[in-house]
């Protein structure tokens, strides 16, 4: 089974996640002023920026709209962010088509049935530990952590082990 996931995650050129419950822990927290605040796992932002540094594509789709969203992606450097797609479907097909990619070179990961339309057609589905079971029968993998506690950086991990970059991306670390 492992070696199905590795020669899918070798395949991957574009990494996509939803945000509420994947790059978050899922809940929706305001403050008095109706203000929308988001937690985020720097580990997870770190995984993203390596995966940018070998020359994978990143992005997220989400059916939310939120300035935080907005704000921790450009801090990121994320060059495809989509708020407020509802039809998550229409806007993964037209991203893969502008980028021209197919299916079998998409990571996917998110954690509720709207993220069933792309997870069910890109070569590496996957979801987060905390994520309901009609959604992790769906996936090919299941991240060790929960949503906004490390599963993108599992991910990201996972895909730059099985191309063999981890190792060459980790060494200024370790000089």
């Amino acid at each position: 089974m492992m070696q199905d996931i590795l020669a899918r995650a070798r395949k991957i050129r574009l990494a996509l996640f939803d945000v509420d419950g994947v790059l978050t822990d899922g809940r929706l927290i305001f403050n008095a002023d109706g203000e929308e605040i988001k937690a985020f796992h720097s580990r997870d932002g770190h995984g993203l920026k390596l995966l940018m540094e070998a020359g994978i594509e990143v992005g997220v789709i989400t059916a939310r709209s939120s300035p935080a969203v907005a704000h921790r992606m450009h801090n990121l450097g994320i060059p495809h962010v989509f708020q407020g797609q509802h039809d998550k479907r229409a806007t993964y097909l037209a991203l893969i088509e502008r980028l021209d990619l197919a299916h079998e070179q998409v990571a996917y990961m998110g954690d509720d049935v709207i993220d069933l339309p792309v997870l069910s057609r890109v070569g590496l589905a996957t979801t987060v530990q905390d994520a309901p079971g009609i959604v992790k029968r769906h996936c090919h993998w299941i991240a060790e952590h929960g949503g906004g506690q490390g599963a993108v950086r599992d991910l990201c991990d996972l895909i730059l082990e099985a191309q063999g970059r981890l190792d060459a991306l980790l060494a200024r670390y370790l000089a």
